[in-house]
């Protein structure tokens, strides 16, 4: 059973997942892999924001080599997205990748997979096994009456078995679909029928809005039942929105402490500030803290002292001024366009 404290663990690189481990969150770059500095920069970029694992995908022979160039600038795991090509998933590996993601469905037969999993297993290059919605077998799709959840985990577990059939149990599975329901519904299954650790995601969820919807539903639903050992939020986007999405989430199902929770206000007629501005410059201004507290952004001195009790830190607005608020107390007013900086100086005061 897929239980997360029950699944393999298996080693990513210095990290592992599986087996009651911290669930990690990954994201995947939107640059050319042979580009090594823009990849570089947005993986640092990426790893600020907290991301652990990293996926790049590996079209042509220039990008498995360019891996081992970019694993020399970052500090954690490398993941090689492969589609099709077995070549480019063993060249990936021999240059240093520390997991493949890969279908073994389209990855060219079975001689082909062999070779693939061979290479994996010298090298104990675990094994990301990956079906989507998208892309059902034929036969599933009809023996199942359409894309169904039933059909993605047959699906995903008849390409664990040709892993499995090379000797190799190093896997991770993944299967997604855009479909929430569907994807929730496939992941409850799967969890029934196997032990090895789930790699969950909403695919393809669509933009920062409906994606983090579709994805926090999704995962949300998901983690909750304690399936899941590392998650991607897919978004059309900066890559570093997913990081911070995904963190989100975990905060808020209690599976990750740390970090600094900004709850704010939905305005109403009483704002006298710019408290939609501000709430926003106080969430990118606290993601840099290693404090895990949580800080009040309110937008009147009516509500705003009372709604901000059980913050540890707390701003709220008045007409060209406001309060600013330790663990509900009031402790000084402060001119509007100075609200930030106060903030900013008892976070300091915290370190």
């Amino acid at each position: 059973m897929a239980y997360r404290d029950n699944t393999k663990v298996v080693k990513i690189g210095d990290r592992l997942i599986g087996g009651g481990n911290p669930i990690l969150i990954q994201s995947m770059t939107n640059t050319r892999t042979e580009d090594v500095k823009a990849t570089v920069e947005q993986i640092h970029r990426l790893e600020q924001a907290g991301c652990e694992i990293i996926r790049c995908t590996v079209p042509t022979i220039e990008a498995a080599k360019a891996i081992a160039e970019i694993k020399k600038e970052i500090s954690i795991p490398l993941v090689a997205d492969i589609h099709f090509d077995y070549k480019m998933a063993i060249a990936a590996m021999e240059y240093g990748a520390d997991k493949i993601r890969i279908n073994p469905g389209n990855i060219g037969g079975k001689e082909k997979i062999e070779e693939v999993v061979r290479c994996a297993k010298e090298r104990q290059v675990p094994i990301r096994v990956g079906v989507n919605s998208g892309s059902l077998e034929k036969d599933l799709v009809e023996k199942y009456g359409g894309v169904t959840a039933e059909g993605l985990v047959e699906s995903a577990l008849d390409k664990v078995a040709m892993v499995e059939d090379c000797g190799y149990d190093q896997i991770v599975i993944s299967i997604k679909s855009s479909n929430v329901m569907m994807c929730i519904r496939a992941h409850e299954i799967l969890a029934q029928k196997t032990d090895y650790p789930l790699h969950v995601g909403i695919t393809e969820a669509g933009t920062l809005m409906s994606g983090n919807i579709k994805s926090a539903v999704g995962l949300g639903v998901i983690l909750y039942q304690g399936i899941g050992d590392t998650i991607r939020v897919s978004l059309t986007g900066d890559p570093v929105e997913e990081i911070k999405s995904g963190k989100q989430i975990l905060r808020t199902l209690g599976l990750r402490t740390g970090g600094i929770d900004v709850v704010s206000c939905p305005t109403c007629g009483r704002t006298k500030i710019d408290l939609i501005g501000l709430a926003n410059q106080v969430e990118t201004m606290v993601q840099g803290y290693p404090l895990n507290i949580k800080v009040a952004v309110m937008g009147c001195a009516v509500n705003g002292p009372g709604e901000a009790r059980e913050a540890d830190l707390g701003i709220a607005g008045g007409v060209g001024e406001g309060l600013l608020m330790k663990h509900g107390k009031i402790i000084r007013k402060v001119p509007e366009g100075e609200l930030l900086d106060a903030l900013r100086q008892e976070l300091d005061s915290m370190l």
